[in-house]
């Protein structure tokens, strides 16, 4: 399955304190960019030029790549000293590297951070400073315009339809023109029609366009939010419903393999392994539903996994994903699996937080819902309503499908074929639910189902915002939106 790719960006990189290889003056150091491929290996994307003389290099050659939200993107930094004019680096000293991913470095602003020998410690008091812009002129112009006079014609038709449009009459003008266009003076213009002005000898026009109000306006990106400060906060709510089957049963989709894997801790890494890039505290709240849980073993569809009500976020030692990894690893035996599979209460759960969120004056926050489940929804009319509530807040759901059960339910809830309507009527404001089976994932590389969930989240986000007309946090709204040329 092929990655769409959001944009391209650019890196700018510079350098401080690095160190000093040559004897009598100082290092000449370079830049090399090195990208991991699917099959795990590193592959030269680009160099910077070299600079002479200099521990505190600021490149200005820029690095274009092309950026994917769905996938992990590895990226090497390697600083050398170059001290001839051979091509490979291995007789060039090495000043240190940093490996990260292009998710931590386009939702930073500035990407500062240590550079390392080969061997992971320090490379003396070497620092390594990465800059993403996007490269997209993404500025529309919003038109308010008046006809008058116009010549009788046929009726109107979808540009789209037939292609059977017949032309009143044209004019030519200038941005300069247009802008300086406003409700109190107009600026007009005589609709020429070539062919009547060519056979009629009185003909002035074929009507009167005037245009009141010429705006050019910014429509900001997927980049411009999360660079601009916008947060993405990931869920993840897990069914332990008795279909599943007994934890300690190798025939149970939670029974954990020698490996140490089963297809719930799959999705998990999968989806929490991009997304935790863009999540600036590095912890996810995990939650259970459909089972019993202690002490009272009462049924419940909405249990912090650490059994911590107030705190339900979980912290791993290195990867936020791994917070979640160990919490569900160490809930398992501690749950009784029940039933049924109700989604509305988590569903209902992370909305109250979205619409907490909408009440900003800016886009600071955006959600994201994993739910990974087994079987066949039992809340299907609740789910619904609660699906087309969260339509209208910042927030989008994914759900993955594990094991051989019917999901055609969780197709429904899509939405794909058309809007997703609630138990009254009401139409979702929009498309917020993508459903994958597992199964069509199991011998598909580890990214693959993540590509398929995620691929949808940048678009959702940016038509939500968009349309609330809510502004990157770290962003002029005056300036942003309105462009003079």
């Amino acid at each position: 399955m092929a990655a769409q790719c959001v944009t391209k960006v650019e890196l700018t990189v510079s350098c401080e304190n690095l160190m000093d290889k040559d004897i009598g003056s100082k290092s000449d150091p370079l830049c090399v960019l090195l990208m991991n491929s699917s099959d795990s290996q590193w592959f030269e994307v680009a160099r910077t030029e070299k600079v002479q003389n200099c521990l505190n290099p600021k490149f200005a050659k820029k690095v274009s790549i092309d950026y994917y939200f769905e996938i992990v993107q590895k990226l090497k930094f390697g600083i050398y000293d170059i001290d001839n004019k051979t091509v490979d680096l291995n007789d060039d000293d090495f000043l240190g590297e940093l490996e990260c991913t292009l998710g931590q470095v386009v939702s930073s602003k500035k990407f500062t951070r240590p550079l390392v020998l080969k061997n992971k410690k320090p490379a003396g008091k070497g620092t390594i400073t990465i800059i993403a812009e996007e490269i997209k002129d993404n500025r529309v112009v919003n038109f308010e315009v008046q006809a008058r006079k116009l010549d009788n014609k046929v009726e109107c038709y979808d540009y789209d339809n037939d292609g059977s449009h017949d032309l009143i009459g044209a004019f030519e003008t200038t941005m300069t023109h247009l802008q300086q266009a406003s409700h109190v003076s107009p600026a007009e213009f005589e609709c020429i029609n070539s062919k009547k002005k060519q056979k009629k000898k009185g003909y002035k026009n074929s009507g009167i366009v005037s245009v009141k109000l010429c705006q050019v306006v910014k429509e900001y990106t997927f980049l411009d939010y999360i660079m601009g400060g916008c947060q993405i906060n990931f869920t993840v709510a897990i069914d332990f419903t008795g279909s599943n089957g007994d934890p300690k049963s190798p025939q149970s989709l939670h029974y954990i393999s020698p490996q140490g894997v089963n297809e719930y801790l799959s999705a998990i890494w999968s989806v929490g392994n991009v997304i935790q890039d863009y999540d600036s505290d590095k912890m996810f709240p995990a939650f259970g539903f459909g089972a019993q849980i202690p002490p009272t073993w009462q049924v419940s569809h909405e249990f912090p996994l650490n059994f911590n009500p107030s705190n339900p976020f979980c912290a791993g030692l290195f990867t936020s994903v791994e917070g979640v990894v160990q919490a569900y690893r160490a809930c398992l035996p501690q749950v009784k699996l029940y039933g049924p599979t109700n989604f509305s209460p988590i569903i209902n759960h992370v909305a109250c937080f979205a619409k907490q969120a909408l009440q900003q004056t800016t886009a600071s926050q955006y959600f994201v819902l994993l739910i990974i489940t087994d079987g066949v929804i039992t809340d299907m009319d609740e789910t619904r309503n609660a699906i087309v509530n969260a339509s209208r807040l910042p927030m989008s759901v994914i759900i993955v499908g594990v094991g051989g059960a019917d999901f055609s339910a969780m197709e429904f809830l899509d939405g794909d074929d058309g809007r997703l309507r609630s138990q009254t009527g009401e139409a979702a404001l929009r498309d917020i639910v993508q459903f994958v089976p597992f199964r069509q994932f199991q011998n598909a590389p580890r990214e693959a189902l993540s590509k398929s969930v995620l691929a949808e989240i940048p678009g959702q986000l940016v038509e939500f915002l968009n349309t609330m007309k809510l502004a990157p946090p770290n962003s002029n709204p005056a300036s942003a939106m309105t462009v003079s040329s």
